[in-house]
Order: C-alpha cells, then sequence, then structure tokens
C-alpha cells in the first residue's frame, strides 16, 4: 500500500517545471515557432547553405540528337551553372509574394499602341525600344522602320498580369538593355484598356497571339520575331506553337513556369490549405477584373455567380465557359492545356519550371514529351518559385531572365533559327513554300545494297517532314532520299572527311595497280636476257 505521504511523481514534476525560468519558456516556444514558420513557408536557406553545390544544380532534359541543345544550350554558361535564391527569400512562397508586392522593378516608360483585331477587340501593345534604353531618354519616342533587322522578342503576360508587373518590366528591361525591342502584348481588357468586343481572353486562347505576331510580320517583315510565355502566357504560347508547327513566323520561344497540364494544376490548386491561399487570391484577381469589364460579363456570363466564386474552379465554371461556350470546366481544362501540343513544336522552345512553384506543380511537366522532341530543351531548378528566381544579395535580377536573355541571343546568332514554311493554298492566293537552302537539292535515294543516286525534288515523295533529320533504322525495302548537304551534316561527316577516308582506303588499290605496272614492264626485260 502507497505512503500517503510520498509525494506523487506530477507533483515531483510539477514542482520541477515551476523552478524553470520563465524566459526559458519563452526560447522554447520561439525555437518552435521558428521551425514551423521554417517548414511552413518552406525555407531552404540551410539547404542552400550546406548543400549549395548540389541542390543549386539546373537541370537540363533534352533529346540525345537534339540540334538545339548541342548548337544553342550548350553555350550558354547561365544553363550550366547554379541557380541560388537570395539568402533572405530563400522560399518560394517568400519569393512569389515578394515578387507580387514589389520586385524591385526598374523604372522606366513604354510606348504604347493600339491593336484592333477583326472581331473588334483591342489590345494594348507597350514596346520598350533597345535605343530608349541605351540613351536612358524616357522621352526618347523613336520609331522602328521597316527595314529594321533588330530581333523583336513578344512578351505574353500571365493570368490578370499587364506590362506593369515587376517581373514583365524586369524581363523587358534587360531584353531591351542586350539589344533587342520588346513589345508586351496586353491580354484583352488588360493595361488600362476596356473590352470592345464579345470576347475575352482565357488559358487557351491562342488568336491574338496569333494575329498580333502576323500584325508584326507584316510591319516589320526585316526583324526576326521571337515569343517570351509567361505563366498562363507560357501555356497559351505552347498551345499556339502546337497549333501552328511549321507555319509560325517564331524564330525561337521561351516559356516561363508554364502550367502545362491545367487539369492536374487545379487539383493541386485546391488540395493543400497553402495552395487554397493562392487560389483565393487569384480568384480575387479575377473578380477584379470581370468588374472592370461588368457590362460585358453581366450580358454574357453568370454575374451573380461570378460574385460569389472562392476559387478559380468556380470563375471559370461561371464565366469562361459561357464566354467560351464550353460544356464544362474540365473539358474547358483538358483542350486548354498545353501538354497535348508538345509534340507538335516545330521552333526551338525552351522551358523553364521551378520544382518547389507553388502555382504550377512539377507533376503537371511533361517530361517525355519534352524530352521526344527534338526541338525543345526543359529547364528545371529546384528552387525559384512562380516566376520569381530572385538572385544576389540585393535580389535586384530574375536569374530566368538573364537565362532567357542569354538563350535567345545564342539562338539568333546561330543557323537553328526555325524558318516559316507556308503551305500552298489554292483558294486565298498561294504563296511558294520557304524552304532552307540547306534542305534544297540535290536529293539521294538510298537503296538496299547501299548504293546512292540522285532524283530531283518532284521524285522525292517519301521524304520525311523533317528534312533534317536522318533515319536511325534503315529496314531492307526502304528508301530514304536526302539532300546531299543534309546527310553530309547530320552524319557529322565533311567532304574532306569522306576525301579522307577515300584516300586511306585507296592506297591498296594503287599499290596492287603499281605492283601490276611494275612487273608487265619487267616481262620485256626478263625476255630478252633469256
Amino acid at each position: 500500500m502507497d505512503d500517503p505521504t510520498t509525494p506523487s511523481p506530477y507533483d515531483l514534476l510539477l514542482e520541477a517545471l515551476w523552478l524553470i525560468p520563465i524566459r526559458h519558456y519563452l526560447y522554447a516556444l520561439i525555437l518552435i515557432w521558428t521551425v514551423f514558420f521554417y517548414n511552413f513557408v518552406e525555407f531552404h536557406f540551410l539547404g542552400d547553405a550546406v548543400l549549395q553545390y548540389f541542390r543549386g544544380r539546373v537541370n537540363l532534359i533534352y533529346n540525345p540528337d537534339s540540334p538545339i541543345y548541342h548548337g544553342v544550350v550548350s553555350r550558354c554558361r547561365t544553363l550550366h551553372g547554379r541557380y541560388v535564391a537570395t539568402p533572405w527569400l530563400a522560399s518560394p512562397h517568400l519569393q512569389t509574394c515578394f515578387l507580387n508586392f514589389h520586385g524591385l522593378p526598374p523604372v522606366f516608360t513604354y510606348t504604347r499602341k493600339l491593336f484592333r483585331a477583326s472581331d473588334g477587340g483591342t489590345i494594348a501593345l507597350d514596346w520598350l525600344i533597345n535605343s530608349h534604353v541605351a540613351d536612358a531618354d524616357p522621352h526618347n519616342q523613336n520609331e522602328i522602320s521597316k527595314e529594321d533587322t533588330t530581333p523583336i522578342a513578344v512578351v505574353i503576360p500571365g493570368l490578370t498580369s499587364d506590362s506593369s508587373s515587376a517581373y514583365l518590366k524586369h524581363l523587358a528591361y534587360n531584353t531591351a538593355k542586350s539589344g533587342w525591342n520588346v513589345v508586351i502584348s496586353n491580354h484583352r481588357g488588360l493595361g488600362g484598356i476596356s473590352v470592345t468586343s464579345d470576347c475575352f481572353y482565357n488559358a487557351g486562347w491562342t488568336e491574338d497571339v496569333r494575329v498580333v505576331l502576323d500584325h508584326l510580320q507584316h510591319e516589320f517583315p526585316m526583324a526576326p520575331l521571337f515569343a517570351i510565355g509567361t505563366s498562363i502566357g507560357a501555356n497559351i504560347l505552347v498551345k499556339y506553337l502546337g497549333e501552328e508547327g511549321e507555319k509560325t513566323p517564331l524564330r525561337g520561344a521561351v516559356a516561363i513556369c508554364s502550367p502545362w497540364d491545367l487539369l492536374i494544376g487545379d487539383r493541386f490548386i485546391s488540395r493543400k490549405f497553402k495552395q487554397r491561399l493562392y487560389d483565393r487570391a487569384l480568384t480575387i484577381g479575377l473578380q477584379g477584373y470581370a468588374q472592370l469589364h461588368e457590362p460585358q460579363y453581366t450580358r454574357l456570363a453568370n454575374w451573380e455567380g461570378i460574385k460569389r466564386s472562392r476559387s478559380i474552379r468556380d470563375f471559370d465554371n461561371h464565366a469562361t465557359c459561357h464566354v467560351g461556350k464550353f460544356e464544362t470546366v474540365d473539358t474547358f481544362y483538358r483542350k486548354s492545356s498545353s501538354t497535348q501540343y508538345v509534340g507538335n513544336v516545330a521552333v526551338p522552345l525552351l522551358c523553364i519550371s521551378a520544382l518547389d512553384d507553388p502555382l504550377c506543380t512539377k507533376e503537371a511537366i511533361p517530361w517525355e514529351e519534352c524530352r521526344a522532341n527534338k526541338n525543345i530543351v526543359l529547364v528545371t531548378t529546384n528552387h525559384g518559385g512562380h516566376l520569381a528566381f530572385f538572385e544576389g544579395l540585393t535580389a535586384s535580377s530574375l536569374w530566368w531572365v538573364r537565362a532567357t536573355n542569354e538563350f535567345l541571343g545564342a539562338l539568333s546568332c546561330s543557323r537553328y533559327m526555325h524558318i516559316q514554311k507556308i503551305q500552298e493554298s489554292g483558294s486565298s492566293g498561294s504563296r511558294k513554300q520557304e524552304e532552307p537552302s540547306i534542305n534544297q537539292g540535290p536529293y539521294l535515294n538510298i537503296g538496299e545494297d547501299g548504293l546512292v543516286a540522285a532524283v530531283n525534288l518532284e521524285e522525292n515523295t517519301t521524304r520525311s517532314k523533317d528534312a533534317t533529320q536522318v533515319l536511325k533504322q534503315r529496314g531492307p525495302k526502304v528508301k530514304d532520299k536526302r539532300s546531299f548537304n543534309v546527310l553530309c551534316r547530320q552524319t557529322k561527316r565533311s567532304i574532306w572527311l569522306l576525301g579522307y577516308i577515300g584516300m586511306v582506303t585507296g592506297f591498296p588499290l594503287v599499290g596492287m595497280l603499281m605492283n601490276y605496272l611494275f612487273r608487265k614492264k619487267q616481262r620485256p626485260i626478263t625476255a630478252s636476257k633469256s
């Protein structure tokens, strides 16, 4: 039987706890809160400090036979280096929030031009000319002439973003400073422009990109066109490239933080508490966009449903599906996702994504589709947030902007730029198909026995769509016709190499011939002696 005078162990424990100073409890509470906050906002400062060499690597996914990687990306030091986030922004959530609330954007002024689409819609094109940045004169209003050959970078913003967004200002200023002309194609109803038709933009609306590029090609025929898409703008850009294939006037493109698969993204953004906060914040932005154009939405959509929306999915259900004539929200997401168009991309395309992106999940990245397409190089980093990628102690620059400018600079100086191919049409006035000189004849017919015979272009009916590719497998009955220059270039054998091989393999034949002639000459001499 227990002695009633013996104190309980719990009493002894409480007495011991009372003896601990209160400040020690405060220290423990601060430590627990710090650990909780560190994990909640997904800080990686300690990991960067200890494992910077390994965790900061930039990962490249590409086809082993990709000419874009070997000819362009392999020359980009930024893409073969490391990305280390700003120490006091070593969190995807801090980076994303800081970018949207401040972002330290450069200060400059755009030159605005309005473009009127055929359906009556108005698109604001905000220009930043290289000469404006070079002269450091905000009042410089020099126009671009039709004969100007300076490359033009067309920027497609993200959801509810316009040219005033911090990340677009970083991109426009640094690209113009690199010697390019930049134009930001604002979405309809954004950039301070009213909606002047019954057509609104959405995550899969590519028609505005198509008409703006055609307009720029007509206005500046000598200037090569490139495109940069960010977030939803990246999804629109990749979808457009897949739809157009070889017909696009773009020479190259870059997609930054694309959501890729909108259905997967919809499930992801409503999965956890942190993602639901972003979902709610973006919904508020969409509702603000709708309020700017309330008369049109009241007439075309469910206005009461828009006001009650608590998620992007709710907004798309009450607004986008009504305006875009989609049966369901899932139908809209499936038809608008760019993943299904990746295989049809025919221009050099650099895709950059952060694996810790709090809005666009890595689960939606089409890894194998990007690897299978020789025109695409996919770049991923372990950190960076959504469209942030701040670097340096002062967070004054964005890593992806630097990588984009280096890639476009290398591409514009290479022979791997895309050349538009226009298919002939008998109804609307045919234009001759443009084809690079390296793909022009004479063509070769490689037979079963390895013999090569010249054929003309009309006979080349079995030539594949991409004339610069070489068949990896040749069956016993397959005949492949190729441009002689393409054959030499793709197999990495030059005329000099072929000549060298011929000389080396010909030496025995020359020796046999000389031996035969020498013996024939010696026979009369031997006969006369005998």
